[in-house]
């Protein structure tokens, strides 16, 4: 009995960036500027069928629907705020899904998006933490999250930050991939000042990073001593303040415009004192910072409790009459349970029999929707 013959996987355009693109029509004996072309068409114009690329050959779109594809996630549901905040919960190929949260602000208008399904580093205080880790996003996965939020909306993306699910500088060059395609022209077009990523401290990564991308940095912080953060970040414990704290300098050292933006989420009891704030000044000196204050968002199974808003005030003051500029970040989106750290709703894994656990999906609590 012979076995069926698979026919080759199309390849996904989705998950290619310029140059990805113009190697992959040179590749097929191509000029260069079809890729350009196309990736226009996938991204600026939102066009997935060949066929209706109107300026690309006719034998080329041919070709094209015999071997590639344009492959977005699909929405698995969606839930709008009260505050304007909506939430989608997309499904990949293999049935995990992931979460993207859009926060509208005046003006302004932020993409929150993941890099990973679930999450490794295991910070004390993350709901993501709780389902462990799962597997890298593609490029594809990773820009797809734009993709869908761009033609949802009403209105255009000023801001995409990578503060969703995982840590995406443990899933580099996709990341890479990614924020190039965010930040090109003939796609979505956003400033190196308009793209965020938001990093736990790997620090040969951000090192890494810093020669082959320009998008803004931000640095779940947390703490301001090894001590406390070793608890709370625990991959400190690889990668301590005192090899942090130079990189996140070296990274904006070459841009006076640019600042690190520190998260810290605010913890009763825990980093919220005058003197967790006197340390935090000492430690940040010399750095080019912002801080970003973050209120814990509370979940099932947390020991932590959020700081009053009069201690997180009196905490921001301190900092602020330091000279170092600090703001309290809004809590969005608590009522459809997309706020920083929270749960984003609780769907069924379909890998599983009938009877199985529920799957969790959060941001990671460190992250900042609005940095």
């Amino acid at each position: 009995m012979t076995g069926a013959v698979l026919e080759p996987a199309r390849t996904n355009l989705l998950d290619l960036d310029r140059k990805a693109m113009e190697a992959f029509f040179a590749g097929l004996g191509h000029k260069a500027f079809h890729g350009r072309n196309v990736l226009k068409w996938i991204h600026k114009h939102g066009v997935t069928d060949f066929g209706a690329m109107s300026d690309v050959p006719k034998a080329l779109r041919a070709q094209l629907a015999e071997i590639a594809e344009v492959r977005v996630p699909s929405i698995a549901f969606e839930q709008p705020s009260l505050d304007g905040t909506r939430k989608w919960v997309l499904e990949l190929d293999d049935g995990q899904r992931i979460e993207t949260v859009y926060i509208p602000d005046g003006d302004r208008s932020t993409l929150c998006i993941s890099s990973q399904v679930g999450c490794a580093l295991d910070c004390s205080f993350c709901s993501t933490a709780r389902q462990g880790f799962s597997r890298n996003l593609t490029v594809g996965e990773i820009v797809g999250q734009v993709w869908v939020a761009w033609r949802e909306l009403e209105r255009p993306l000023t801001n995409v930050v990578l503060m969703g699910m995982g840590e995406p500088l443990a899933n580099f060059d996709a990341v890479v991939s990614a924020t190039d395609l965010i930040q090109d022209d003939l796609a979505y077009g956003l400033s190196k000042y308009r793209v965020t990523l938001s990093t736990s401290g790997l620090v040969p990564a951000l090192r890494r990073l810093r020669e082959v991308s320009d998008v803004s940095l931000a640095v779940s912080l947390h703490a301001p001593d090894n001590a406390l953060r070793d608890v709370l970040v625990p991959i400190n414990r690889k990668y301590p303040l005192e090899e942090l704290l130079p990189a996140c300098a070296d990274y904006v050292r070459d841009d006076r415009r640019r600042k690190v933006t520190f998260e810290y989420v605010m913890l009763d009891g825990v980093n919220d004192s005058d003197a967790h704030a006197k340390a935090l000044i000492r430690l940040l000196e010399g750095v080019p910072a912002k801080m970003n204050l973050i209120p814990f968002n509370p979940f099932p199974g947390s020991t932590y409790r959020a700081s009053a808003p009069e201690r997180i005030e009196a905490f921001r003051q301190r900092l602020m009459r330091s000279g170092l500029i600090s703001i309290t970040r809004k809590t969005r989106g608590g009522d459809i349970d997309a706020a920083c750290g929270q749960l984003v709703g609780r769907v069924r894994d379909r890998r599983r029999p009938r009877g199985g656990l529920d799957v969790v999906f959060a941001t990671r609590s460190g992250s900042s929707h609005a940095a």
